[in-house]
């Protein structure tokens, strides 16, 4: 337990970092309101009309910060704290999701490599980590690093999520910009750091896979080195 804690201390404070920035990011940037007083509803409806997305059907969602594009059925999901909330914060998070959506709709590779992936993930994830305990228990080096293998698979695909939402973050800023919802300095810094906090998130997330990772592995190589 002790060397599982000082593998990933530095994937945990890391962690702790982006949730403390996202949470002080939102609470700043959902009180400050925007120029021309829209609520998330509003922007991501004359948003998808401008950039050709007006197929896209919106909705609300419960929950804080449950926001999301479901590619599935074309449905942008908002908040009620973004959906009927005219802030900065709201359009930049409205405009995140609608980078999604113009992901989808490119054919955008890293997006469709992550949703292609995601059968092999959710097997790799329960699968490995069966295979690496009786790896372990039985004393077979083999057997723990297939379970290490299987279980990387979470780690691959926190590495491809990384450029996706990037790249979503991207699209947002020059949606808003060449839309002329986001009109001054001070709105476009409040995008960027909604849009920077939440990246760092995923940037704690793929420290912690590939901090389990490597944990995990230098346990069945510990193993392998015991025979």
């Amino acid at each position: 337990m002790f060397n599982y804690i000082i593998y990933m201390l530095p994937a945990f404070i890391l962690s702790m970092v982006a949730q403390i920035y996202v949470k002080s990011a939102y609470k700043k940037w959902s009180q400050v309101r925007n120029y021309h007083n829209i609520t998330g509803i509003e922007a991501a409806q004359q948003l998808t009309t401008r950039v050709g997305l007006s197929d896209i059907r919106i909705t609300r969602t419960q929950g804080n910060l449950t926001d999301h594009y479901d590619p599935r059925d074309n449905t942008l999901a908002l908040s009620q704290g973004v959906a009927d909330q005219p802030t900065v914060a709201a359009l930049a998070i409205t405009a995140h999701e609608l980078g999604h959506a113009m992901q989808d709709r490119e054919n955008y590779g890293p997006m469709k490599l992550r949703s292609a992936i995601v059968p092999v993930v959710n097997i790799g994830s329960n699968l490995g980590w069966i295979l690496l305990m009786l790896g372990l228990v039985l004393r077979i080096a083999n057997l723990a690093w297939l379970g290490v293998i299987l279980f990387s698979a979470g780690a691959v695909f926190s590495l491809i999520t990384l450029p996706v939402e990037l790249n979503a973050s991207k699209r947002a800023r020059q949606m808003l910009t060449s839309t002329g919802l986001v009109v001054n300095a001070e709105e476009e810094k409040g995008v960027a750091n909604v849009l920077n906090a939440a990246a760092l998130t995923y940037v704690a997330g793929l420290a912690t896979s590939l901090l389990q990772v490597l944990y995990f592995g230098s346990m069945a190589g510990g193993l392998g080195r015991r025979r």
